[in-house]
């Protein structure tokens, strides 16, 4: 039996909740018990279940796709600061970007995060696409 106490107009009830069988609930009111029948719901509430999120995408062997860490090449390149999936890159190669210019926008622990460019420079090159998922320190971009 679970116990609660409460406190009614200044007077202090102790109940003891029981067994409910059929909307009948077994309760004992300061020792006095009592049969209380409940009132039975129309309907079942409906639990609306939140879409689970899609599966990584994988390789034809079957290896999750994730950009890794590569060698920079010549002129500065804009890493990813923490792991996560590139959501957008707003520029294109040729592209004249100042340093804080946002060049990726990149989805981490539910947040987006705008990734600048450090640099003034040209896009030389980009290294990832939309839809990608990167590990911390992987290249996004170079800048000349």
């Amino acid at each position: 039996m679970k116990e609660y106490k409460y406190k009614i107009n200044g007077n202090i009830y102790k109940v003891a909740v029981g067994d409910i069988d059929d909307n009948i609930a077994q309760v004992e009111v300061n020792g006095v018990p009592y049969k209380v029948e409940l009132e039975r719901s129309k309907a079942a509430a409906v639990k609306s279940v939140a879409p689970r999120p899609a599966a990584a995408p994988r390789t034809a062997s079957g290896e999750k796709v994730i950009s890794k860490p590569a060698a920079a090449g010549p002129g500065a390149a804009v890493k990813a600061p923490l792991p996560g999936v590139v959501l957008s890159i707003p520029v294109k190669v040729g592209d004249t970007v100042k340093a804080a210019d946002t060049v990726v926008v990149l989805e981490a622990m539910k947040m987006e995060n705008a990734i600048h460019a450090g640099t003034d420079g040209r896009v030389a090159s980009i290294a990832v696409n939309a839809g990608d998922s990167v590990l911390e320190g992987a290249v996004l971009i170079t800048i000349e």
